[in-house]
């Protein structure tokens, strides 16, 4: 049984990976219940891996290149490694949100692969954010070890959506998502974080500010939608990151200044 557990939970790790980075997976996983629960667990797990990429990478380039340059590589690398999965729900939705249409046309321009000015306008602003926080970080000299803080947290953020609110449709992914999650899943996805923040106390800061945002998201989404789907936990991601690099900048300024 232990050992069961155990590949289940390799498995869900990897399935984890697969849907939320463009890393191959060169391996199968079965999907099914157990494997599902565990690939929720692991969404900070991914964070994590893919925050400490960020953050060497940018270590070894900030001492040899311009910073402004450096933060748009780390940009680029940041949405390549993800795919730019979360971008896409962000734009979808404020395409949708943009159009002030009833709930039912909101439904269909999500699912529309066009994208419309609002998704191009969202899609410039938050990628500006990104770039401009990452640039005012790195001129500030501090280390970029808490960026496994930041991805780690924003995926943590969907899985405490998944936990707490329906799914708006009967379908699609967080639909199915749900069918095998509990919030006991939304409090072992958590684990890796607590440990994170006992070793960096700027976590439960950035935590503190992540959560507000959260349940503020939510309940327009639950009042606009009925709840979530993909493309609303994509975009809480999105949000969620950039919550907590203002966070992290501003306790950074608030220290230096």
């Amino acid at each position: 049984m232990a050992m069961n557990r155990l590949t289940q939970a390799m498995y869900g790790a990897l399935l984890a990976l697969q849907f939320l980075s463009r890393i191959p997976v060169p391996i199968n996983c079965p999907w099914e219940p157990a494997t599902q629960r565990w690939a929720v667990r692991c969404y900070p797990l991914i964070g994590l891996l893919l925050g400490a990429l960020l953050a060497s990478v940018g270590s070894l380039l900030a001492p040899w290149l311009p910073l402004p340059l450096v933060a748009l590589l780390l940009l680029s690398l940041w949405v390549a490694l993800s795919g730019g999965l979360h971008l896409d729900g962000l734009m979808d939705l404020a395409d949708a949100l943009g159009s002030n249409a009833p709930r039912e046309r909101r439904f269909a321009i999500m699912k529309d692969p066009h994208a419309g000015s609002f998704a191009v306008i969202a899609l410039v602003f938050l990628l500006a954010w990104k770039a401009l926080l990452l640039g005012l970080l790195l001129q500030a000299g501090v280390s970029l070890v808490p960026l496994i803080l930041v991805l780690a947290l924003g995926r943590l953020g969907a899985v405490g959506l998944l936990a707490h609110l329906p799914a708006a449709r009967r379908e699609g992914l967080a639909f199915t998502w749900q069918q095998s999650l509990s919030r006991r899943d939304l409090w072992l996805a958590a684990v890796p974080v607590a440990l994170l923040c006992l070793v960096w106390p700027l976590g439960w800061g950035l935590l503190a500010c992540l959560v507000p945002f959260l349940v503020i998201y939510g309940a327009a989404m639950r009042r606009s939608f009925g709840g979530i789907n993909g493309d609303m936990l994509g975009a809480a991601i999105e949000g969620g990151e950039v919550c907590s690099l203002l966070m992290w900048w501003s306790f950074t300024w608030f220290v230096m200044a």
